[in-house]
């Protein structure tokens, strides 16, 4: 009577699945030289995961990148009218510096 062992098969759906709901860390370092001597080194690495588990691990830089997200672009505009208003906040501060330094002197 033959033994008969469970088959185990996995589609590509549930491999990407698998793959998606852990992830995947690709990492490889390239290395170009002369003689010993190093002249470009190049860094690859790679994440393959969901979008919920790479926000899990602290990766959202699309969220913050304005030509990816109208949320971010909003956000820039902000900082950027806040830095108007520091930029005139300083300029008059100094004004009033070299105003009373004027009428020491």
């Amino acid at each position: 009577m033959p033994v008969e062992h469970p088959v185990q098969s996995n589609t590509i759906v549930d491999v990407l699945d698998k793959i998606l709901d852990k992830g995947v860390v690709i990492a490889g370092d390239i290395s170009v030289g002369i003689a010993d001597v190093e002249l470009l080194t190049i860094k690859i690495r790679l994440i393959v995961a969901s979008v919920d588990k790479a926000k899990e691990i602290g990766m959202d830089w699309w969220e913050t990148d304005p030509y990816l997200s109208s949320k971010a672009n909003e956000n820039n505009k902000v900082l950027e009218a806040e830095n108007r208003q520091l930029k005139e906040r300083l300029n008059q501060l100094e004004e009033r510096i070299n105003t009373n330094i004027g009428s020491v002197e």
